[in-house]
């Protein structure tokens, strides 16, 4: 008889065990998405209304790769965002429970967008020469030290977290399809050389930091700007959401970013 007793009070044990939440099922990892413009969405052009100016999209990566990983998200970037304002407005949503962390900043730093805008000018209007050499040199002397000192601060924060790094693609396959932009085949070749050293810098901060860096160069080849079909918008209305992945472009990214997560 005790036997028997023996072998119903473990098969009872161990039906409780399986149906005790914390058994059976793992808690939702904490993932907080950091970063500018490219990490919160613009170009999407479906925004979450209470992001306001942020504009924060569902379409995202971000957001998609949280929702593929059953994960709790905490949802920070910023449209406009250099690495000051990530440090001062979304660092302090990492925190020790954090298990996951995506960061993409440092084109603001740069005043990409102003050489875009500078570049996209007639010859004789514009100095895109200027405009990237000057971005240039922030990339190259000062926006190492910027991203060495938020990596260091991330990691101090969520000493145990997973932490990616994302960076830029290249915005031109070589070819102007737009009616109010001038960018010479040389200027779209030096602004695709400023995404590739814009990348490298931010990769070796990564690296040095022992975080993980996904570089969507080469996925994005043949989809940038004018590309078939275009990942990247173009110069759109409002003039805002251009030069940022679309729709399908932040579908790509999630396909990028989500196996380092």
């Amino acid at each position: 008889m005790k036997s028997v007793v023996s072998l119903l009070s473990a098969a009872a044990l161990g039906a409780a065990m399986l149906l005790s939440p914390g058994v059976a099922h793992a808690a939702a990892p904490n993932y907080v998405a950091l970063g500018d413009s490219y990490a919160s969405g613009v170009g999407t052009r479906t925004y979450i209304e209470s992001s306001g100016s942020c504009q924060r999209s569902t379409k995202a990566y971000a957001y998609i790769d949280a929702g593929r990983l059953g994960a709790n998200l905490t949802f920070v970037a910023c449209s406009g965002a250099k690495v000051a304002n990530v440090t001062s407005s979304q660092l302090p949503s990492v925190t020790s429970s954090t298990d996951i962390v995506s960061v993409q900043v440092g084109g603001n730093d740069a005043g990409f967008s102003s050489v875009i805008t500078e570049c996209a000018k007639p010859s004789w209007l514009g100095d895109c020469n200027s405009a990237v050499a000057n971005a240039q040199s922030i990339i190259n002397n000062t926006l190492p030290g910027r991203l060495n000192t938020l990596y260091s601060s991330i990691r101090s924060r969520a000493t145990a977290a997973k932490v990616v790094v994302v960076g830029y693609p290249r915005l031109f396959n070589g070819t102007d399809c737009n009616a109010g932009t001038w960018f010479s085949p040389d200027e779209m070749t030096k602004l695709n050389a400023t995404a590739d050293l814009l990348n490298s810098r931010i990769s070796s901060a990564a690296g040095a930091a022992g975080f993980t860096f996904v570089n969507p160069t080469s996925k994005f080849i043949g989809h940038s700007v004018c590309g078939s079909p275009e990942w990247i918008n173009g110069l759109s209305n409002p003039v805002s959401e251009s030069y940022h992945p679309n729709v399908t472009g932040q579908a790509a990214y999630a396909d990028l970013v989500q196996p380092a997560l």
